[in-house]
C-alpha cells in the first residue's frame, strides 16, 4: 500500500468514527429522555472522570472485569484499551437497545454484553464459565434505585468479587455510601469536579 492510500483510509476512517461517536450520543441522549431513572445523567462520562475512575485499577494482572451500566460504551473502551489481552469484560446492561449498540460497535473478542440487571452478576459470570472479577466497575444511579434493590446489588457485587476484589463506584450523591460501609472492608471516597455534573468515586475493597 502507497503513503497515498493509506493516508485515504485514514480520512475516510475519520469522519466513521465521528459518525459512530455523533449516533453514540444521540442514542444515550434519547434513551435519557425515556429512562431519566435508569441512566442518571443527559450525557456520557467525561474523559476526566474516565481517568481518576480507572486510574487504581492493575490492569497488568486483572483477568476478569465487570461492568454494570455500560451505556453507548466510553468506560468499556478505555477498559478494552488497558487490559490484558487475555482478560475479560463483562457488561451489563439493562437497556436492550444500549446492549444491542454496544454489541454492533466494539468488536472485541474479550467483550461479553450481557442484557440484564446487575442484580445477575453472578448468573452472568457463572454462564460464561469465568472465575471471580478482580473489578466490578458501576455508574448505574444507586440513588433512584428502591433501598431493597440497591443493597441486593452491592451484596451479589461482594460475592462474584475475588477476595484481593475491588468495587468502584462513581455516582452524583452519596445514598449508596451507607451500603457500600456496610458490605466492603473498607470504602475510600473520592470526587471528580471535571464532569457533567461532578461525580463521587468510591473504591470499596473486599
Amino acid at each position: 500500500m502507497t503513503s497515498r492510500e493509506r493516508q485515504s483510509g485514514r480520512r475516510a476512517a475519520a469522519p466513521r468514527a465521528s459518525l459512530v461517536q455523533l449516533e453514540s450520543l444521540l442514542l444515550f441522549a434519547r434513551n435519557f429522555v425515556k429512562h431519566p431513572l435508569m441512566l442518571g445523567s443527559a450525557v456520557p462520562s467525561s474523559r476526566y472522570l474516565i481517568e481518576h475512575l480507572v486510574a487504581p485499577v492493575a490492569f497488568d494482572r486483572a483477568r476478569v472485569v465487570v461492568e454494570y451500566g455500560p451505556g453507548v460504551g466510553p468506560i468499556t473502551a478505555a477498559l478494552l484499551q488497558r487490559m490484558r489481552p487475555d482478560a475479560s469484560l463483562v457488561a451489563l446492561e439493562v437497556n436492550a437497545e444500549l446492549a444491542a449498540h454496544l454489541r454492533a460497535v466494539v468488536r472485541d473478542p474479550r467483550l461479553h454484553v450481557v442484557h440484564a440487571s446487575a442484580e445477575r452478576a453472578d448468573d452472568a459470570i457463572a454462564r460464561l464459565k469465568l472465575p471471580l472479577a478482580d473489578y466490578v466497575v458501576s455508574g448505574i444511579p444507586f440513588s433512584t434505585m428502591p433501598a431493597a434493590t440497591r443493597q441486593r446489588v452491592v451484596r451479589v457485587t461482594r460475592a462474584v468479587l475475588q477476595p484481593t476484589g475491588v468495587f468502584i463506584v462513581y455516582q452524583f450523591s452519596r445514598a449508596v455510601l451507607p451500603d457500600l460501609r456496610a458490605t466492603f472492608a473498607e470504602v475510600r471516597e473520592d470526587f471528580e469536579p471535571r464532569n457533567l455534573p461532578p461525580a463521587r468515586l468510591f473504591y470499596c475493597a473486599v
